[in-house]
């Protein structure tokens, strides 16, 4: 009911917003009382209800009391911020006058004041119904501060919409398909459409928790009470990101619990988005588009395939684990690796291959790998670059039968760890750059027999080591390092000298 003007203050207590938290209880109480009151009232002057004048008055007295409390209550509340100033200040007046109408409305009809009140019978009339009109109406001004302004006539029908002049309803915000994901604008067709269904709810015009706003651009950029949400280039650290991934129980976790929740996809897609800079103006093919997030702009193609242009399909690799019939993954197995802080996407809609990734979590380690075995049938594509793994959680990789694609890039993996992986019977693509791996690592590839890409740039692989690597897996794309030309360079100048040495 009540919700005071937030006066400017540094901090605010948290005991002071542990008490403001009880205002939507609290706030009830001179709902029904005064109700009560009005409808005893009523009752007692056609005859059907018996009850004297003292009873009214203390149901009036409680309501008065109940009241104040709600005013007190929900000045604290206020104090957190984020609601819109013109509708809060007519809550709050409206708020502060049922109170003083129920206190009013009370001292006349009690025995002990009622007498010494001039026109008594009137005050007492004329306050009781004050007090219920006000309270109608600050109950829906304090519905449109915590729902929006729209929120007791959003669901109205026709033809009562019409002749009320309500405008149409909205449609409900939806991803609609695109025809060219490539031709795609990132913020106005992909990032915008996840914002409005599920965080302008509540950072909006006329509410913005936490003084945020996420209904235009300018506002995106702004921030809110505590700063940016986002850190251009830096998915992971920002706040934008970072509140979807907290456990649904954290009282900072975005959307809150009851609420619709974002998908594994949505998330993926915003962490894009701002990895890439956060732009507002750019197409999807003016950005880089990684592994990570190709299966979710695949999705947003029309009829929920990827675009029909062929040069912006995010397609997936042809790998017969893709298309193997797999169980479900536990949801509890699934939740535990989303508290980790690691993203969990599905491939497709109709399969449950999924896709894990560590991008946002740079502190993954060898402990917490040991999680991933609790999907290891599903699992297909395994994101752990710049983390804090070393070779002993390549341990528990190994243990995901069906994994195809692998991301080692720059973490603590040696020539030891790769060993382990020569059980995996559909590894295809595994990322090394920047890591210890040497020509003993290189060799023991070669017993990965699906292999077919490698990233060795920024690894200890020698020339020598790779023209090897190149002769023994003839199939497999090696990628960074040295070139095709270099390579046969090498080789060439090696066989030569052979010969020479043989001729001796």
């Amino acid at each position: 009911m009540l919700l005071l003007q937030a006066s400017t203050t540094p901090q605010v207590s948290d005991w002071v917003l542990f008490f403001g938290h009880f205002h939507p209880l609290i706030v009830h109480l001179p709902i029904g009382f005064l109700l009560i009151a009005g409808i005893l009232e009523i009752g007692r002057r056609l005859g059907n209800v018996n009850i004297s004048d003292s009873g009214i008055a203390g149901i009036l007295f409680w309501s008065a009391i109940s009241a104040t409390f709600a005013c007190v209550f929900g000045y604290m509340l206020s104090l957190g911020g984020g609601y819109e100033a013109d509708t809060l200040s007519a809550h709050q007046w409206q708020g502060i006058g049922v109170a003083v109408f129920a206190w009013l409305a009370w001292l006349a009809k009690s025995s002990r004041f009622g007498e010494k009140i001039p026109f008594g019978s009137l005050v007492y009339s004329l306050s009781l119904l004050a007090g219920i009109g006000l309270l109608m109406s600050a109950g829906h001004l304090g519905g449109s501060l915590t729902h929006g302004s729209d929120y007791l006539t959003q669901y109205t029908p026709e033809p009562i919409r019409t002749l009320a002049g309500i405008p149409p309803r909205e449609q409900e915000v939806a991803i609609k398909p695109i025809a060219d994901v490539n031709q795609a604008l990132v913020y106005d067709q992909i990032v915008n459409p996840i914002l409005k269904s599920r965080c302008v709810q509540c950072h909006n015009p006329e509410k913005s928790k936490g003084d945020l706003r996420l209904d235009t651009p300018d506002m995106v950029r702004k921030g809110g009470e505590d700063g940016p949400v986002f850190v251009a280039g830096k998915g992971g650290e920002s706040e934008l990101v970072k509140r979807c991934l907290l456990p649904l129980e954290d009282d900072h976790h975005m959307p809150p619990k009851g609420k619709t929740q974002l998908t594994d996809s949505q998330v993926a897609i915003l962490t894009w988005w701002i990895d890439q800079g956060a732009p507002f103006d750019k197409k999807v093919a003016d950005l880089t588009v990684t592994d990570a997030v190709k299966p979710a702009l695949a999705s947003l193609g029309s009829g929920g395939s990827p675009s029909a242009n062929p040069a912006a399909k995010p397609s997936l690799p042809e790998s017969p684990v893709l298309s193997m019939k797999l169980a479900p993954a536990d949801a509890s197995a699934l939740n535990e690796l989303k508290t980790q802080g690691l993203l969990v996407m599905p491939l497709s809609k109709e399969q449950n291959q999924l896709e894990v990734s560590a991008v946002n979590n740079r502190n993954f380690s060898d402990q917490q790998a040991a999680r991933l075995t609790k999907a290891a049938g599903q699992i297909v594509w395994l994101k752990l670059g710049d983390t804090k793994i070393t070779d002993a959680a390549l341990a528990q990789v190994a243990q995901l039968k069906n994994l195809q694609k692998l991301h080692l890039e720059q973490t603590a993996v040696t020539d030891a760890g790769l060993k382990q992986l020569t059980a995996l019977p559909y590894l295809e693509y595994l990322n090394l750059y920047g890591t210890k791996i040497t020509d003993a690592g290189l060799k023991q590839l070669a017993g990965i027999k699906s292999l077919r890409t490698v990233y060795i740039w920024q690894t200890g692989i020698t020339e020598k080591g790779l023209a090897e690597a190149r002769q023994a897996m003839p199939g497999v794309e090696f990628i960074g390092g040295l070139t095709e030309a270099r390579i046969a360079e090498f080789t060439q100048t090696t066989a030569v000298a052979e010969g020479k040495t043989e001729k001796k």
